[in-house]
């Protein structure tokens, strides 16, 4: 009997809840190089006692972390993953663990700096571990942009099909993937609902999360004041309003290597990354029940939502527009009606509306109308914690109100 099967019917012995509402906590766990010391005990009870569910709910509060292994040291980001297991056991709280190669890679320069001599990593080649605006290396990009309430400088994206950045990637899970399936395979039969899943990818595309401005190469010695402010252009499916790049993740990936990009070849690309990671959790041990994507869809319907779905996961998108009632979101629908996976997930979640608990509650009724849906995970819980009325209506919801 292989492991994955062992804990899948572990997992269904304990009869694991319905569903989840999940809090993503953020502070110290993605952008500090140190992190660990900022996972407690007292860091997950803050949040799991202020919803007390009764024994007989189908409903769960629990956490979310985001390990983004390719910005912190090995050490730090093992032991950040100790702590929070650890912390999980104790306070018996179910977690949902992110594991991030393609937001933040700072750690890493031996793969994306190719342009600066001074500093760490330096190495020409490395052109061909970024993104690209045409067909060549000589169109490698050195700086990117991306706007999570307010535009910021980032480093170039990856070239998500460059052999080196897989074999990074693959590695970094390799050491952190055995110390989870550990940890669960040890807890009693009815904790095994502890760990709700592991989710990878993050809101996984070309040039939305990381967007490259024309002539963008040249501003990197500029200040970021004389920064363009112009933005995405969402429903522009391919350049998103800006330069065009892919190229580099279209051609490694043997897709294309000359002509104009398709919606389809980006697509494509994002498939088999997050099929790739899927597997490699799925090698590891894991069942599908417990491996969910994370994709998101910007253009209605558009197929960039279709890139969530493959054999060893459940596919999860992001929820905003659609946070009120995702029956509306005609794109993940579309992609459900094709599914065979056991679940899916609002791998993000945030609803955008005032902070009124008769609201709160019916959005996220809504979203676990369908018993499929395995969690909601809210972004973030710094940011709700000290809303009452937001606080209620998940109690609401868990007690069955």
């Amino acid at each position: 009997m292989t492991a994955s099967w062992l804990c899948l019917m572990l997992s269904c012995l304990a009869g694991d809840p319905d569903q989840y509402i999940l809090f993503n906590r953020t502070p110290g766990l993605t952008f500090n190089q140190s992190r660990s010391q900022s996972i407690t005990p007292q860091g997950l009870t803050e949040i799991i006692n202020q919803f007390p569910v009764p024994s007989d709910s189908h409903r769960r509060v629990g956490v979310s972390f985001i390990f983004s292994y390719l910005s912190t040291s090995d050490a730090d980001t093992l032991e950040s993953l100790r702590r929070f297991l650890d912390a999980a056991g104790q306070t018996r709280t179910p977690i949902l663990i992110k594991l991030d190669g393609e937001s933040w890679w700072s750690l890493v320069p031996e793969l994306w700096n190719w342009w600066d001599p001074a500093k760490p990593g330096y190495d020409p080649a490395n052109r061909a571990n970024v993104e690209w605006t045409g067909w060549s290396p000589d169109n490698a990009i050195r700086i990117a942009w991306r706007n999570w309430g307010s535009q910021i400088r980032i480093l170039p994206p990856p070239n998500l099909f460059s052999p080196r950045y897989r074999k990074t990637c693959h590695d970094k899970m390799a050491l952190m993937l055995p110390i989870i399936l550990n940890w669960w395979q040890s807890l009693p039969s009815d904790q095994k609902d502890l760990l709700v899943g592991i989710n990878v990818g993050w809101e996984s595309s070309i040039g939305v999360n990381a967007w490259y401005y024309p002539g963008g190469n040249d501003l990197l010695d500029q200040p970021a004041s004389k920064d363009p402010q112009s933005g995405l252009k969402t429903d522009d499916v391919l350049a998103r309003g800006q330069a065009q790049i892919g190229y580099a993740s279209v051609r490694s990936a043997g897709i294309r290597s000359s002509g104009a990009l398709t919606e389809d070849d980006l697509c494509e690309v994002v498939r088999r990354h997050l099929e790739d990671l899927a597997r490699v959790v799925a090698e590891a041990g894991f069942p599908r029940d417990r491996i969910f994507t994370h994709s998101a869809g910007w253009k209605d319907n558009e197929r960039l939502y279709r890139t969530a779905l493959n054999r060893f996961s459940c596919p999860g998108w992001s929820f905003y527009r659609h946070a009120d009632n995702p029956a509306g979101d005609r794109g993940m629908q579309e992609v459900l009606r094709s599914s065979d996976a056991p679940f899916w997930a609002a791998a993000e979640w945030l609803l955008l509306k005032p902070d009124d608990t008769a609201v709160w509650k019916s959005a996220i009724e809504k979203s676990l109308a369908d018993p499929k849906c395995r969690f909601i995970c809210v972004y973030n819980w710094e940011g709700v914690a000290g809303k009452p009325a937001v606080l209620e209506a998940v109690r609401q919801v868990c007690n069955g109100k």
